[in-house]
């Protein structure tokens, strides 16, 4: 059975979930998920998993991700993208120092309101069914965090190219929305490409025709998503029987508290652990993995 991690590129016009059922067929397998969904415009960095993988999913949830947002001003839709329906437009534009003035106001912890057009549940309907047939519920704002936001550039079009650098449950597209009610003259996303998410970049994905091509050869190891942990070899077969069966392990090394890699000497990963008072207590298990 297939396990590991591989990182898509993920084409525009496809969904997130489109993706992971090609990969299922590729694949010849049924345990597949992703992390961080991209809308169907967008494209760039989708972490997929594969196998006993599917363990570490919540963990690349959770980590920041970054984008290239495309923000066009004058422009306000219904889907906060250019994909919807228009409901404003204006030709009267602010010029690039106006936009640059008022990134800082969308810098650190800030508040969304979750657009319609969201796959967020309230009342156990998701917010775009409810979209579609018309209705607006009412929603409350969210917190998130904008690690960094810059501007790289103005298009021959006359749109703006954003590097945006963000927390879990960001909505880009919402933040173009709402840079651009802030400047006056509304604002949406005309396009988006992620390209970061979970420590991978974009110089680590690969697209469904290589993947078509190589197949496997393509999966990297599960333990690739805590590269930035320390890594700890058991050091006595006792210690990995009780790694194996969920029981902490005694370490005498005086190394610093924290979240660890482990491993088996013969260099199989076992688990993400947390060293604390030289205990080693497993967070989670990924033995076959």
């Amino acid at each position: 059975m297939a396990n590991g991690i591989i990182i898509i590129d993920k084409p525009a016009d496809w969904t997130s979930m489109d993706v992971c059922a090609k990969l299922r067929g590729i694949l010849k397998t049924k345990k597949v998920g992703h992390a961080g969904t991209l809308d169907p415009m967008a494209t760039g960095v989708l972490p997929v998993f594969v196998g006993q993988a599917t363990r570490g999913v919540s963990f690349a949830e959770s980590g920041d991700k970054e984008y290239l947002a495309v923000l066009r001003l004058g422009l306000v839709t219904d889907t906060q993208d250019t994909s919807g329906q228009v409901l404003h437009r204006t030709e009267a534009l602010p010029d690039r120092a106006a936009l640059e003035a008022v990134l800082p106001r969308f810098t650190g912890e800030i508040s969304q309101l979750p657009p319609m057009y969201s796959a967020i549940k309230i009342g156990g309907k998701k917010l775009y069914e409810l979209a579609r047939q018309g209705k607006e519920v009412e929603r409350r704002p969210r917190p998130v965090t904008i690690h960094a936001l810059e501007l790289v550039e103005q298009t021959a079009s006359g749109d703006y190219v954003l590097r945006v650098r963000c927390s879990k449950g960001t909505y880009v597209r919402t933040l173009c929305h709402d840079i651009g009610q802030a400047l006056g003259c509304g604002g949406c996303m005309a396009a988006l490409r992620r390209t970061m998410a979970a420590g991978f970049t974009l110089s680590d994905a690969v697209t469904l025709e290589q993947v078509q091509a190589e197949g496997e050869a393509l999966l990297r190891p599960v333990d690739s998503l805590f590269r930035d942990r320390p890594a700890y070899v058991l050091p006595t077969p006792r210690a990995v029987a009780r790694c194996r069966n969920g029981n902490p392990v005694s370490v005498t090394e005086p190394l610093p508290e924290g979240e660890y890699r482990v491993y088996d000497p013969e260099g199989d990963f076992l688990c993400l652990s947390r060293l604390e008072g030289g205990v080693l207590t497993s967070i989670k298990n990924f033995f076959g993995a």
